[in-house]
């Protein structure tokens, strides 16, 4: 008996413990790294909080003609569990419910793609297809590399979408970020991001094509989170695409979305589409878990859809966003 309890005692520590610290990591907003990458994956404290919840109440079920059941371990466990699920059903519900205006009639989709090539490890001519088969109209595309490069225009990438920022290619190395459009790209201007940026217009909207450093080095996360704020700021853009490396949940995203900039599955309540990691030294699972490859929009946008799909060989899913001028 006392084995049983025991085990059910480190089954609920082994579920309340993390999702503990995912709460603590969203409330607490600590610029230390550790914290900051962890709350890269706050919604997973939703299932932690819930099976936690299960356990105790199979457990007080159990238990009710044995002893008065606010004598039992499991209540107060049950009690934790539900707040924290209030808690982080609430941080959680944009990405499910609100309200989403609708484009005007006569406005033409135009369906935007993000992708992020693990330097150079993804398989261009695989994501050429992609791009092909969602009738992809502007494309941004991170860590990418000349040798890649080369394959997708060998693939037709130049027959799909021939305008390019950087134009001539200058400005990119082993880990750039390029932009690709449909229609001609103009006044392209470098970002000042550790991976590299560029704001340009294209068909008439203001884009930011962005890839802020990775929370690894956490002053650099912060500096190129301020830059793409910044950039907001100064520009005002009606789109914004890349590999933010940031969720939702992390502050620098959260006050974008006070500015009026959202995220397409937000918006579109298409709900959580985590992207990354896929493969490489992150991958646990073998899912992604972190949603930080994103497209948003501004006013003048409305969010059609979003998905992700699968990029062969890179550590990330690639994101697919439909979107239309109000």
């Amino acid at each position: 008996m006392r084995l049983r309890v025991v085990l059910l005692c480190l089954l609920e520590a082994a579920l309340l413990l993390p999702a503990l610290l995912l709460t603590i990591a969203r409330l607490v907003e600590s610029t230390g790294t550790f914290w900051v990458q962890v709350e890269a994956f706050t919604p997973l404290a939703l299932a932690l909080y819930a099976a936690a919840l299960l356990v105790a109440l199979v457990v007080l079920l159990v238990r009710r003609r044995r002893r008065p059941a606010w004598r039992s371990w499991p209540a107060p466990v049950a009690v934790l569990a539900v707040a924290g699920l209030v808690l982080h059903g609430w941080w959680f519900a944009p990405l499910v419910t609100g309200a989403n205006p609708p484009p005007a009639a006569d406005a033409q989709p135009l369906v935007v793609m993000t992708a992020n090539l693990y330097q150079g490890a993804a398989d261009g001519i695989e994501l050429v297809r992609r791009v092909s088969d969602a009738d992809v109209d502007l494309l941004v595309l991170e860590e990418l590399t000349p040798a890649v490069l080369a394959d997708m225009d060998r693939a037709g990438l130049d027959d799909l979408l021939p305008y390019r920022a950087p134009a001539d290619g200058d400005g990119y190395g082993d880990a750039a970020t390029m932009a690709f459009s449909r229609t001609p790209i103009e006044d392209p201007q470098p970002l000042d991001l550790e991976l590299g940026g560029w704001s340009f217009r294209t068909d008439g909207l203001t884009v930011l094509a962005v890839h802020p450093w990775s929370p690894g080095t956490q002053g650099d996360w912060a500096a190129d989170q301020a830059t793409v704020a910044a950039a907001v700021d100064d520009l005002h853009p009606d789109l914004l695409a890349g590999d933010f490396n940031a969720t939702v949940d992390h502050a620098p995203m959260r006050a974008l979305a006070d500015e009026g900039y959202r995220d397409v599955g937000e918006l579109a309540n298409d709900g959580w589409q985590p992207t990354w990691p896929v493969t490489g030294a992150f991958d646990l699972l073998g899912l992604p878990l972190a949603q930080i490859d994103h497209v948003l929009v501004g006013p003048r946008l409305a969010a059609i859809s979003m998905r992700t799909v699968d990029v062969p060989g890179s550590d990330h899913r690639a994101v697919i966003a439909t979107v239309a001028l109000k």
